[in-house]
């Protein structure tokens, strides 16, 4: 259990750095990010779709502020074509940092771990409890691309890691798109909502995990 705590916090200092670095250079904004989906929406919507796509697949490299892109998309192209961008966007940095993870994690894993027994220790413990883990991942900021590519790190099957990825992804792009296309400048309330909403009830799961995980195994 160690060695895979260790893997997962130094990974997600990784992460956590380049939001640390944006936010002391002030590169990325939301200021800047509505700026910039503003002037799409002028030339098409497509342009805004591709955009919220882009933006969040660049969340696997650079710290994105997610929740807020993809009510953003809902408010810009409305809850059905704002969740489809949002979802597009989510699932390709999810096979992304899981084709990152497979491709160069043996070695980042190695170099982390020293110990053969408690790398394969911490390999099974991912691929037996990493399918929860992934379905609330995005309780926390990071974890969701750390989980993505610790999936392809500790060999955990793909059509398992996609199945937990789009039952954590599909929801949250459906809610918080939903929230941003009823919302507005004179009453940002739905999104304030389910913000709060879809925070408590990842925490809530985090929860009765915790509670509960060590006394039964995942399969």
């Amino acid at each position: 259990m160690k060695a895979l705590v260790k893997v997962i916090l130094i990974i997600g200092l990784c992460f956590a750095a380049t939001f640390l670095a944006i936010k002391a250079t002030g590169a990325l904004t939301v200021e800047q990010i509505d700026g910039w989906l503003t002037q799409a929406r002028q030339l098409s919507p497509l342009y805004v779709g591709a955009l919220v796509a882009a933006l969040l697949l660049a969340d696997l490299f650079i710290a994105m502020p997610t929740l807020t892109v993809t009510i953003l998309a809902g408010f810009f192209l409305g809850h059905a074509y704002g969740a489809t961008a949002a979802l597009a966007g989510l699932m390709l940095a999810g096979v992304c940092g899981y084709v990152v993870g497979w491709r160069f994690g043996e070695p980042v894993l190695a170099f982390l771990v020293k110990d053969a027994a408690e790398r394969e220790s911490a390999k099974t413990l991912f691929r037996q409890r990493g399918f929860v883990m992934i379905l609330l991942a995005r309780a926390v900021p990071i974890l969701p691309e750390v989980t993505a590519c610790l999936a392809g790190m500790t060999g955990m099957p793909f059509r398992r890691f996609i199945l937990a990825w789009s039952l954590s992804s599909a929801p949250y792009a459906l809610i918080a798109a939903y929230a941003g296309s009823v919302s507005s400048l004179e009453n940002p309330q739905p999104a304030i909502l389910a913000a709060i909403g879809i925070s408590g009830v990842l925490w809530t799961g985090w929860y009765v995990f915790r509670r509960r995980g060590p006394n039964r195994q995942v399969a």
